[in-house]
């Protein structure tokens, strides 16, 4: 297969490329599958209780802030779980692959570079996109 080959020629270029494709796909997946602008306001409103705990010495007042935060958080957690569930097959059979590629090449290291780059591609589409 010519792209196997032309994969195994350039691993770490192929990986980077990779890496970068599966990561839009990722983020496109989260942006289309998730209400963006409820997210946004939940990201907002998270900042505000951050600021309002810094200035407070009132012990009941940080109780209901902290509990507001962790409502918060939940729903956050809780509204990235659609995204996941759709693309986690596929990119399991997707990681299974590129194992029998590049761990013969670069041994466990493969996955350390996909990390990486995957890492700094997510940062970059996420800006991109827009995404929360």
């Amino acid at each position: 297969m010519i792209l196997v080959e032309l994969m195994k020629a350039n691993p770490k270029i192929s990986l980077l490329i990779v890496s970068v494709l599966v990561t839009l796909i990722s983020t496109l997946a989260h942006k289309w599958l998730t209400n963006q602008a409820h997210l946004k306001s939940l990201k907002e409103r998270q900042k505000e209780i951050q600021k309002e705990l810094k200035g407070c010495k009132d012990t009941d007042v940080m109780k209901e802030l902290n509990a507001e935060m962790l409502k918060i958080t939940g729903l956050m957690f809780k509204s990235s779980f659609k995204p996941m569930f759709i693309t986690i097959i596929p990119f399991l059979i997707l990681f299974a692959w590129l194992r029998g590629i590049y761990q013969p090449l670069m041994g466990s290291g493969w996955i350390w570079y996909y990390i990486g780059f995957s890492v700094v591609s997510s940062i970059f589409l996420r800006k991109i996109f827009k995404v929360v």
